[in-house]
């Protein structure tokens, strides 16, 4: 990818919702949220502390997090819809 974001930034990928509950219903289009699960696709270089030492992110390309639902600024990228979003955003890394 041609895009790397800045300081403590990450780029974020959504994984897309399961289409049917566990019981077999099938989910329309209309009544999905949102996910709030992700991969991550590039990272900065972290944050820049006041003396000017820089931290490096807990994160790397190609964990799954999650976050808020309102979280993050969504762009398009290459052509792809991504989210944009500080660290201190993200809630966890899934395992």
């Amino acid at each position: 990818m041609a895009f790397r974001p800045l300081h403590d930034r990450v780029l974020v990928r959504r994984i897309e919702a399961e289409e049917k509950t566990a019981g077999g219903i099938i989910i329309p289009d209309s009544a999905k949220e949102k996910p709030s699960e992700g991969e991550i696709v590039a990272v900065g270089s972290g944050a820049r502390a006041e003396n000017g030492t820089v931290t490096p992110l807990d994160v790397k390309a190609g964990d799954r997090v999650l976050f808020g639902k309102w979280s993050g600024t969504e762009v398009k990228v290459e052509g792809e819809d991504l989210l944009i979003m500080k660290e201190s955003d993200l809630l966890g890394v899934i395992a």
